[in-house]
């Protein structure tokens, strides 16, 4: 195990201290605002990060100044430095406002806002052009400004730090008390307003000082960025001895400030369980408020703690003799067995290591007068070497955020067969301890309800960052084509790039004035994953013939193309073509190109697109909309967290021996770029997991998707190959359905649509909590924003060449974590993600159907309740609408306002029918309660189609006379349009003559008789009793139905 070695050295090696910089290069500004009185404005930039201010030279009247300016600042806590903000302000210089230079103030020309979460670490950095903001809704701003931002880490000598302790006593004795988490130098009051470069000393402290920090409420602006649950186990394998008491001091503080935000805003709920098995919230009002801060927040308040026995084995030394000596763990519940010792190079032959841990479901009742036993055996021999044995009352209980247990040493006894009882032969180092499965042992142990601990583990994956690569193709020159082409028969050029399993080809290229250039200017865009190593494959071939004919080709690698992130020029190059010479003979009878001679060279602008989000979900259920570059992403608003308690009732799913059915669940959750993989529960229908994650929210528009999966691959042998997981349903949740700060705790359906119908699977229970405050400025501008990034809009892309995109990023992302231990397969990725969304299914198209006419449906009532107004079918009712008809004619100015009234008490109204929970999946909606099995045969029928053609003709026929209703209703749209043309293009002379001649008689009378006496005749004509009514339909309507249509001209 990673994470043992570095829990029981109690001195590890210590790193050598480090400070960490920040670097902000200004590199120009453009359009901005002129404000010195002269048509132009003499600017520069002031940078604040943390306290430290910087300042740029004044470049004199100029409205696009170039500075090209580094500016350095020391980050004080680095561990915090994602929710520290920098803030750039650019002015005009008021020493140049006019001949003078007596200007009162520096005029204001904008600024921009950004958060340690768009910072990136040297090497990775790129220029990003950042619109100007205004500081007042009366600002006149304008403009961008281009930064180029990077952080790097900075080795500190030994010697300097004996100097740091008599400096801060002698500077800022008062204010030690104040400030002593974030400040490191205090200077004019506490901050650090300028930082001299040639002092070294005052850098630094910082490391030492980071250590002290207290855990409470060191952020106030923005929500934590993550809340470091132990359930993650992501970060523990690489962990060593320092970074695992960080992972201890870190989540109180984070837990707290949420929940003091929670309290202050609205309740906290937290989760019980009740002796008939259900969970629902129960709220503990008051309890976390600002007073209360000495009372530990439990980390994992959304789910069940579940006790577990922690036995941590670490080593062993002055044992009997042995070849391969192994560890037994005996409770009256449990019976485990560890894995054979290990003897590391350099220590002494009786000297044994194991570095394991396991955890054992632990009932905290029975407890009192069980006990354990520890026992170490020879493996060849089954030779019995000692034992110890602990009453299981006596062993502490472990609470995170407390410091990991110490390992200790234990006296073995009864070795040699156990002949003397009382005989020491050797001691065995290790730990116990009772603790949760928040405990940060837990995701490495071997548990005793997950024993296969290399498939069954609980894990956190990350999905690998994607990017947009557009390649343009403009020219080729001095191509070698073969001569003895037909007359006037021009050659077929084409090119076609590659990336990886991804394939391009342009379309046919042009000549020019007979010329040996072709030229395309197409833009060919594939999607490129990190870590870049691929590279791009150009090839030229002549398709003029049947037999496409190699006439050159390039290999640039992908490591090596420009990224940008906005719209800026990217320089295109000329690239020698290589390795040409197809069989084709060289152009005006040359040889063909081979080896090293020149076969032409094309023309191509390269660029990787950072300001586009890579799509690898659906639209529709779209969990992220963050575009790659990190320097563009706006700061989170708030918190997702998910607690998975368990599923119930699930159905078997395999069969073991003896032909009982069995069925090995785990779940997997997906929002944003983070994947979570709870542990695998061991042939149970009733799994309970009970772990908590948690996600940070950039746009509430999002959707958080759940799986369950029964685990098919820890079963698999190196022979058989892998098996796939088998999918047993998924549920999703929109956050932007969910209230800020609520605990939600529903149990959900899984349903499955296989070939023979509709089916249920079991039952998940989640709980889940979006922590943002309600009404944050930054949450309700969300709604306000695009969706997508604005490259989306300022170079949009097709709709089938997105769905193109969408395929290769998903087969890429399943890729990436396919290679993950434990493998999340490539069947789970795309059941996540919906790889297949946009397939044909007749049921998914009477759904849609359904659902326009739902949404249709309000229209039809208005219709309706019209209709029973003018039928006068209550004649109260009428009479009211006619009284409020008047009202509206004679005070039109109160016709707009009163719609909006309306529409606000219809949704007050609606406020006592909104949904109580999240809504799952609809299978009324989704049309899949009575689908025919035909339908569903096709619907997952491959492409090209499996089945025979007698079927496949079948199919076809339907879909020809689905296609002909559509076909009529599309007639009849374009019918009633050309109808409206009618009116006046004179198809009809006499019908046009008339509409022309009632629309005169109509501008007389509109001019005669004032307009509400109009409106109040037409009204009330509208409203008429039914016994004024003719039955016939009215004048107007048979004219307009009489008109011609071009129906007529179709053959």
């Amino acid at each position: 195990m990673n994470t043992t070695p570095s829990q029981q050295n109690p001195l590890p090696q210590q790193q050598p201290p480090t400070i960490r910089k920040l670097i902000v290069e200004v590199i120009e500004a453009k359009d901005l605002l002129p404000k010195d009185g002269q048509g132009s404005a003499s600017a520069y930039v002031v940078a604040d990060f943390d306290g430290q201010r910087r300042r740029t030279c004044t470049k004199f009247r100029d409205l696009n100044p170039v500075w090209n300016e580094a500016l350095d600042f020391l980050v004080s806590d680095p561990d915090n430095m994602d929710f520290e903000e920098l803030e750039i302000e650019v002015y005009n210089d008021k020493r140049y406002c006019n001949a003078t230079g007596t200007a009162k103030k520096n005029h204001f020309l904008g600024r921009v806002k950004l958060y340690g979460t768009q910072f990136a670490r040297r090497g990775n950095e790129g220029l990003v052009y950042f619109p100007l903001e205004k500081k007042s809704v009366f600002s006149w701003i304008r403009g961008e400004i281009g930064l180029r931002i990077y952080y790097f880490d900075e080795i500190v000598e030994e010697a300097p730090p004996q100097q740091q302790q008599q400096p801060p006593p002698e500077d800022v004795p008062p204010e030690k008390p104040k400030s002593p988490p974030r400040v490191m130098i205090v200077e004019e009051g506490g901050r650090i307003f300028e930082v001299p470069a040639p002092i070294e000393g005052h850098p630094h402290p910082i490391p030492e000082v980071v250590h002290s920090v207290p855990p409470v409420v060191v952020i106030e602006e923005s929500p934590p960025n993550v809340v470091h649950y132990h359930a993650e186990p992501t970060p523990v394998p690489e962990m060593a001895g320092p970074p695992t008491e960080a992972v201890h001091n870190f989540p109180v503080p984070e837990v707290r400030k949420m929940e003091t935000r929670r309290a202050v805003g609205g309740e906290r709920v937290r989760i019980l369980r009740k002796p008939n098995g259900e969970y629902s919230p129960k709220v503990i009002s008051g309890k976390f408020a600002g007073e209360t801060t000495t009372e530990r927040i439990h980390p994992y308040d959304l789910v069940e703690p579940m006790q577990y026995l922690f036995i941590r084995i670490v080593k062993a030394r002055s044992l009997a003799p042995s070849e391969s000596p192994y560890v037994k763990l005996r409770t009256s519940n449990h019976f485990v067995k560890s894995k054979p010792a290990i003897h590391r190079p350099g220590e002494p032959p009786d000297s044994l290591e194991w570095y394991q841990v396991f955890a054992l479901g632990h009932n905290r009742p029975e407890s009192n007068s069980a006990t354990l036993e520890i026992s170490v055996w020879d493996l060849p021999t089954e030779q019995f070497l000692g034992g110890v044995c602990f009453d299981l009352s006596d062993v502490p209980v472990r609470d995170p955020p407390d410091s990991p247990l110490a390992p200790q040493w234990y006296r073995l006894e009864g070795g040699e067969g156990g002949q003397n009882s009382g005989r020491i032969s050797g001691e065995i180092q290790l730990s116990i301890w009772i603790g949760t499965q928040a405990d940060d042992a837990f995701p490495e142990a071997w548990s005793s309800d997950a024993p296969f601990v290399s498939h069954t583990r609980s894990k956190v994956y990350q999905s690998p960052k994607l990017w947009y690569l557009r390649v343009t193709v403009m020219e080729a020159q001095d191509l070698h084509i073969a001569p003895n082409l037909p007359p006037l028969t021009a050659p077929e050029i084409r090119v076609k790039a590659q990336l990886g399993f991804q394939s391009l080809r342009t379309r046919r290229g042009s000549m020019k004035n007979h010329s040996a250039s072709f030229h395309w200017n197409e833009d060919i865009i594939f999607v490129a994953g990190e870590p870049l190593e691929d590279s791009l494959i150009i090839l030229v071939e002549d398709r003029t013939t049947k037999d496409a004919m190699l006439l050159g080709h390039i290999l640039v690698p992908v490591s090596s193309i420009e990224q940008r992130f906005d719209e800026r020029y990217v320089a295109s190059k000329w690239f020698a073509l290589e390795g040409g010479g197809g069989g084709g003979e060289g152009g005006c009878g040359g040889p063909p190109c081979s080896g090293g001679a020149y076969c032409g060279r094309i023309h191509l602008r390269l660029c990787l697109e950072g300001g586009y989000h890579v799509l690898d979900e659906a639209a529709h259920v779209c969990s992220d909309f963050r575009p790659t570059a990190k320097q563009l992403w706006k700061p989170a608003i708030g918190i997702l967290e998910l607690g998975i308690l368990g599923a119930r009732g699930l159905l078997p799913m395999k069969t073991k021996s003896g032909g009982k059915g069995s069925t090995d669940a785990y779940c997997v959750a997906k929002y944003g770029k983070k994947w979570v993989r709870t542990r695998t529960i061991t042939d149970s229908f009733d799994p309970r997991w009970n772990e908590q994650y948690t996600w940070q929210v950039y746009d509430p528009c999002t959707v958080l998707t759940v799986g369950v999966f029964d685990n098919w691959r820890m079963f698999a042998d190196a022979s058989d190959g892998e098996k796939p997981d088998y999918r047993i349903g998924k549920m999703r949740i929109r956050v932007s359905t969910l209230e800020s700060n609520k605990v939600y705790t529903n149990s959900y359906p899984l349903l499955v649509l296989h070939r023979t119908g509709l089916k249920k699977m079991g039952e998940i229970e989640v709980a889940v909590r979006f922590a943002c405050p309600s009404l944050l400025p930054e949450t309700c501008a969300a709604y306000g924003q695009p969706l997508l990034p604005k490259m989306h809009y300022l170079r949009p892309l097709g709709v089938a060449q997105q769905e193109a995109l969408r395929g290769a990023a998903t087969r890429m992302v399943a890729a990436w974590l396919g290679r993950s231990e434990p493998p999340l397969g490539p069947e789970v990725v795309r059941y996540m993600l919906d790889a297949d969304s946009h397939t044909w299914s007749m049921r998914k198209s009477k759904a849609n159907w359904f659902r326009i006419v739902a949404v249709l449906a309000w229209l039809v009532g208005l219709a309706k309740w019209l209709d029973g107004i003018r039928r006068w079918r209550n004649p109260i009712t009428t009479v009211l609408v006619h009284i409020l008809y008047l009202v509206l004619v004679w005070y039109p100015d109160l016709i707009v306002p009163t719609g909006f009234l309306y529409v606000f008490l219809i949704g007050v109204w609606y406020y006592r029918f909104r949904p109580k929970i999240p809504a799952g999946m609809d299978t009324r909606l989704s049309q899949a309660e009575a689908v025919d099995p035909d339908e569903l045969d096709e619907e997952f029928d491959t492409i090209p189609s499996s089945k025979p053609p007698d079927i496949i003709r079948v199919r076809y026929d339907r879909l020809r006379i689905l296609a002909a209703r559509v076909q009529t209703v599309l007639g009849d749209f374009a019918t009633q349009g050309e109808r409206v043309q009618a009116l006046v293009s004179w198809r009809d002379p006499r019908a046009t003559k008339l509409f022309i001649g009632v629309c005169l008689a109509i501008t007389i009378i509109l001019y005669v008789v004032p307009p509400k006496m109009v409106a109040v005749a037409l009204g009330f004509y509208y409203l008429r009793h039914p016994m004024f009514r003719d039955p016939m339909p009215p004048a107007s309507l048979n004219f307009f139905r009489r008109l011609p249509s071009l129906s007529d001209r179709l053959m």
